[in-house]
């Protein structure tokens, strides 16, 4: 069947090819080519998808700005609102090439703004995801033909295995609690939860006339444990449920939080209050800060959501919530 006048051709190029057919469009008069793909059966469909929404084919002219713009139109509706944000967070860090024509930016020119964010390991891979995500649309519109975005380096996630908060630190939380999402790293300190365990509780795992949370992942001894609320963060439990639209204790703007728009976050409050560290330091601190205070070694391995690695204490279930609060607020600071 012949296509209506204007609407375009596809044709098989000579050559042995990975992608050999080709989609040309038939609006400008010249046919330009707007894309290849493996079979004739995909290339129509690229070529109906042109014409149902046409997109500016002149690759050479296509800026970061115009592929960004047809990747929030394209591609972004498939994802969540809060990665719709990291991504134009990302977006932003990336400025000064937001005029220059994608098939002219190279991994140097990548690597730099990933390396001039000002940010730490987090920031930076959220760049790099971003561009993982420009290059891949614009290969598959054949505005490049190689991703530079596989040569790219984010710093290293530092390590995490002697740094804990100190009391100066977490004094120092306390004093910019007001600060978006510093009364997170707070519910980090203070329960020892991973952060896909905090950001994955929901009001309804809170008990508040027994003051517990129920909730905890990864492990049959952590998962599902419960935990006394720490006296100190009771406040900021109750003001998170109460501002909770979808059900989760921690929202960002009404829906639950991706771990990569945490990660974003999470470099802005280590700025903001001059410290450097990495989210599952928390998670660290909490024990050491139990260990520090005389703790039971029990009672740790059951708020850790740990297998106690003592026979005698592998069975804890004899331990009372009461002798976990205990134990918890022996943090007194």
């Amino acid at each position: 069947m012949k296509n209506p006048n204007g609407y375009g051709t596809v044709t098989r190029l000579s050559g042995n090819r990975r992608k050999p057919w080709v989609a040309k469009e038939g609006k400008s008069g010249r046919q330009k080519p707007i894309g290849y793909a493996a079979t004739r059966e995909e290339a129509l469909m690229l070529l109906a998808k042109y014409n149902a929404a046409p997109w500016d084919i002149d690759r050479s002219k296509i800026t970061l700005q115009e592929l960004f713009n047809l990747w929030r139109e394209k591609k972004a509706p498939k994802m969540g609102r809060s990665s719709q944000q990291a991504m134009a967070s990302a977006f932003k860090h990336c400025a000064r090439l937001h005029t220059t024509p994608y098939c002219q930016i190279k991994a140097y020119d990548m690597q730099d703004c990933i390396d001039g964010c000002g940010y730490g390991y987090s920031t930076q891979s959220a760049i790099k995801t971003f561009w993982k995500h420009l290059d891949a649309l614009a290969l598959e519109l054949d505005i490049v033909s190689k991703q530079y975005s596989s040569l790219l380096e984010a710093a290293p996630v530092p390590d995490t295995s002697r740094k804990i908060f100190t009391d100066d630190e977490v004094a120092r939380l306390w004093a910019h609690k007001d600060l978006p999402w510093a009364d997170f790293v707070l519910f980090l300190l203070y329960t020892g939860f991973r952060i896909s365990e905090a950001l994955g509780m929901r009001v309804e795992d809170v008990d508040f006339d027994q003051k517990t949370m129920t909730g905890g992942v990864k492990t049959a001894a952590g998962k599902n444990r419960v935990v006394p609320i720490h006296s100190k963060i009771l406040g900021i439990v109750e003001a998170r449920a109460a501002a909770s639209k979808r059900g989760y204790l921690f929202e960002h703007n009404g829906r639950k939080m991706p771990l990569s728009v945490y990660y974003l976050i999470w470099g802005r409050i280590m700025q903001d209050t001059g410290m450097q560290h990495v989210p599952h330091e928390c998670r660290h601190t909490f024990r050491s800060r139990l260990d520090s205070a005389g703790a039971n070694g029990v009672c740790i391995d059951r708020l850790m959501g740990h297998k106690s690695g003592s026979t005698g204490e592998r069975v804890y279930t004899h331990k009372t919530l009461e002798e976990l609060r205990k134990n918890l607020e022996l943090i007194t600071n």
